[in-house]
This record gives C-alpha cells, sequence and structure tokens, in this order.
C-alpha cells in the first residue's frame, strides 16, 4: 500500500500548497482520499487522471472536497474520447443535501454511492462502520465528529491504514485506529486552540494522544493552519503520542506492507 500527500492545508493552502488531498495505491487500483483545493493538479503529477478508479470524500467542506469539480470534467472528457472505460466511484456523504445532488447529477463522470447507503458491520467490539470496497480493498467508515455529516476511513488492503479526516478525539475513532500500520490524523491547532476546536477538530497533542491510546505503528499529521510553525505542532503531538511523529509532505509517499 502507497500513501500520497497531494495537500495538506486547511482551511486555506499554504504559498504553493493545497489542502486536504491523499492518494492511496493498493490492488492494482487509485483511490482518491479528499479532494481539497489544488489537489487535482497533484495528482496528475503521480497518475494520469483516467486511471483514478475511485474517491472519497470524507465530509462537504471546501477544503475536503472542491477539486471533484475538476475531476468531474477530466472523467468525463477521458470517457468522451474513450480514454477511460469506466466511471468513477464516487463515496460521500449525502448531506448537506444540495451538495451531495450536485454531485450525483454528474452522472456523466460519477457513479455516486452515498456512504450511508452501505451496509453497517462491527469493526471493534461495539463499534460500527458502513462498509464499502475498491476491488480487493476494503473501506471502512466511521461516523466522525464534527460541524457536519463526516467520516474517518479505515482501509485494510496490503496493510491497515486510517484516515481520520476531519474530527475531534472520540472513543469510536481510537477502536477504528487500533494497531494501524499507519494513522494519518488531522492536527488542527496547538494546545492554546483546544476549546476553539473542541467538538470539531483535534490539536496536535490530542491527535498524539489518541494514537498513543490505539498503539498506532506510526503517526502522521496533517491539516495544517498554515500560519503555524509545524515544528511546535510536531513537539506537542509527539509529547502526546511519546514517540516520533511524522508531519505530511505533500508529493512524499509513505509505504505500508
Amino acid at each position: 500500500m502507497r500513501i500520497t500527500v497531494l495537500g495538506c492545508w486547511a482551511p486555506y493552502p499554504a504559498a504553493g500548497g493545497a489542502c486536504s488531498g491523499y492518494l492511496l495505491q493498493d490492488g492494482g487500483g487509485n483511490i482518491l482520499l479528499d479532494a481539497g483545493h489544488g489537489t487535482f493538479s497533484r495528482l496528475v503529477q503521480f497518475i494520469h487522471h483516467c486511471d483514478l478508479r475511485a474517491a472519497v470524500i470524507t465530509h462537504l467542506h471546501p477544503d475536503h472536497y472542491v477539486d471533484l469539480h475538476c475531476l468531474r470534467h477530466a472523467t468525463a472528457a477521458g470517457l468522451r474520447e474513450k480514454h477511460r472505460w469506466r466511471k468513477v466511484q464516487l463515496f460521500l456523504p449525502s448531506e448537506p443535501l444540495h451538495i451531495f445532488e450536485e454531485f450525483s447529477a454528474c452522472t456523466d463522470a460519477f457513479d455516486v454511492v452515498p456512504i450511508e447507503s452501505l451496509p453497517e458491520e462491527e469493526v471493534s467490539p461495539g463499534i460500527k462502520a458502513r462498509c464499502g470496497s475498491v476491488g480487493p480493498v476494503r473501506l471502512f467508515f466511521l461516523p466522525a465528529r464534527h460541524n457536519l455529516p463526516a467520516y474517518s476511513v479505515g482501509v485494510e488492503g496490503s496493510g491497515y491504514f486510517v484516515y481520520s479526516g476531519d474530527s475531534a478525539p472520540t472513543e469510536e475513532l481510537t477502536a477504528l485506529a487500533e494497531e494501524a500500520g499507519i494513522f494519518l490524523c488531522e492536527a488542527s491547532g496547538l494546545d492554546k486552540d483546544a476549546e476553539f476546536l473542541r467538538g470539531r477538530h483535534m490539536t496536535a497533542r490530542q491527535a498524539g494522544t489518541l494514537a498513543r491510546q490505539a498503539r498506532v505503528k506510526e503517526l502522521i499529521i496533517t491539516h495544517f493552519y498554515p500560519e503555524y510553525d509545524l515544528s511546535v505542532l510536531k513537539a506537542e503531538a509527539e509529547a502526546g503520542f511519546g514517540g516520533t511523529v511524522e508531519l505530511a509532505t505533500e508529493g512524499d509517499t509513505y509505504f505500508l506492507y
């Protein structure tokens, strides 16, 4: 399994950067995890857009979905010009309804799968998630604690990878992330931001603490406010984790076996 960082900033990108977006490659398929501002141009630096099989949108805030518009036009053109032979399978929440309906209407590019329509499965004692698949890769969608309907995502393939999406810390997310080979977790703020972020996001220290409790093998933090010194975020995450933490870096690829 390969995870490539396309963008790591929020709610707007740093100069020359992009917002949330990651390319996951496993089981012979390419899956886009989130599609924030600027991620499409980064995506096509690594693969041709016609080779993208599926896209997963964790929630419908612009810094996580807005480049779906780029993907829609590219996919429709690829199908029309016979460079692509199937639509992109698009997993996304069904709320806010007006945004969901906008992409559901893009039948020239997407096969839309509302996450809420997927079957439920117990992924840990007492913890249920919606379950889907892209080829041999299984996807587990756990409701996140955010200010819009949102999901954290577990990916089971040649390894086990968990992406927090945007979420405050929860026991359910800790259970989903348990013993993950890589845990890609938002770290939206510093200790001083804890009250401002409460119920919507995590501080870097909270991300580290959750990862420690989940006994993850590797923690990579992401979703950075562009005005912050990332070395301070890293230090606070490491204090919570009790070990070395990686900063998501645009263009870097992480491997999981």
